[in-house]
C-alpha cells in the first residue's frame, strides 16, 4: 500500500462504502470505530475494500435485501473483511520477500501541512484545558502536557533528511492512548454509562457475528471516539489529517 492510500485509509473506506450503498450518508460512530479497529490491526486497505464488496454481494442474496432492506453498517462486513485479510496474508507469504525500490517514495503530506496540523491540535488541546481547568484540574494538566509534546514533535518535521512518518505516527498514537486513559479516569460515571448504553444498542444486531476479542477491540475504539468528542478534543493520528 503506498503512503498516500495508507494515510487516507478512513476516507477511502468511507467513500467506498458510500458508493456501494448508493447514497452519500454519514458513517455512524460504530462504523468509524470499526474502521479504527481494522487500521490498528494493520489490515490492508485493499483487503478491507474487497471484504466490503463481498459483504454487499452476500447481502444482495439475502432475504433482507429481497425485502427491500439496505445494508446500513460496516459491522455486517467484519467477517468478510477479516477473511479477505487472511487471504491476503496467505498470498503474501508465498511471494517471497518484498523487493523495495531504491527510489525514495514521495511524502504524502508537505511539512507545512504537518506543522499546521500539529499546531492546530495543540491549540485545541490548550483551549480544552482552559475550558475544563476548574472542574477537571488533573485532566487539564494532561491536555497541557500533550499540547507541549505536540509542539516539541515539530522538531522532527523541521529536521533535515527524509521524514519518518511511521515513527511520527507511533508517537501520536502514544499521545492519544495516554489522553484516552486520562479521559476515562476523569469522565463522569453517568457519561461513561451513557456511552456504554449507546454502544450496546449499536452493537446489539451484530454481537453474534463477532468474537470476544473483536468486540473488546471495538468497544475500546468506540469509547475512545466518544470520549474525544464529548470533551471536544482533536484526534492526533495522521489518519485524521485529511
Amino acid at each position: 500500500m503506498d503512503s498516500f492510500n495508507y494515510f487516507n485509509y478512513f476516507t477511502e473506506i468511507e467513500e467506498h462504502f458510500w458508493r456501494k450503498r448508493g447514497a452519500h450518508l454519514l458513517v455512524s460512530p460504530l462504523d468509524w470505530a470499526i474502521v479504527e479497529t481494522w487500521q490498528k490491526a494493520g489490515i490492508p486497505l485493499a483487503a478491507v475494500l474487497k471484504g466490503i464488496d463481498r459483504a454487499f454481494e452476500s447481502w444482495g442474496r439475502s432475504r433482507r435485501a429481497a425485502g427491500g432492506r439496505q445494508l446500513k453498517s460496516l459491522a455486517y462486513c467484519v467477517d468478510a473483511v477479516l477473511d479477505a485479510a487472511a487471504e491476503a496474508q496467505e498470498a503474501a507469504a508465498g511471494t517471497g520477500p518484498e523487493v523495495k525500490s531504491a527510489r525514495p517514495a514521495a511524502e504524502p503530506f508537505s511539512r507545512d501541512e504537518l506543522g499546521k496540523y500539529l499546531g492546530r491540535n495543540a491549540g485545541r488541546l490548550r483551549a480544552a484545558a482552559e475550558k475544563h481547568r476548574a472542574a477537571r484540574a488533573a485532566m487539564a494538566v494532561r491536555l497541557e502536557e500533550t499540547a507541549k509534546r505536540l509542539e516539541e514533535t515539530q522538531a522532527l518535521i523541521d529536521s533535515p533528511g527524509a521524514l519518518d512518518l511511521e515513527d511520527l505516527e507511533r508517537r501520536l498514537t502514544v499521545f492519544e492512548e495516554k489522553l484516552t486513559a486520562a479521559l476515562s479516569a476523569d469522565a463522569d460515571e453517568e457519561a461513561l454509562l451513557a456511552i456504554r448504553r449507546e454502544m450496546d444498542r449499536s452493537l446489539a444486531p451484530y454481537r453474534r457475528k463477532m468474537s470476544a476479542e473483536q468486540l473488546a477491540q471495538l468497544e475500546r475504539q468506540y469509547t475512545q471516539k466518544r470520549l474525544f468528542e464529548q470533551f471536544d478534543l482533536p484526534r492526533l493520528s495522521l489518519f485524521y489529517l485529511t
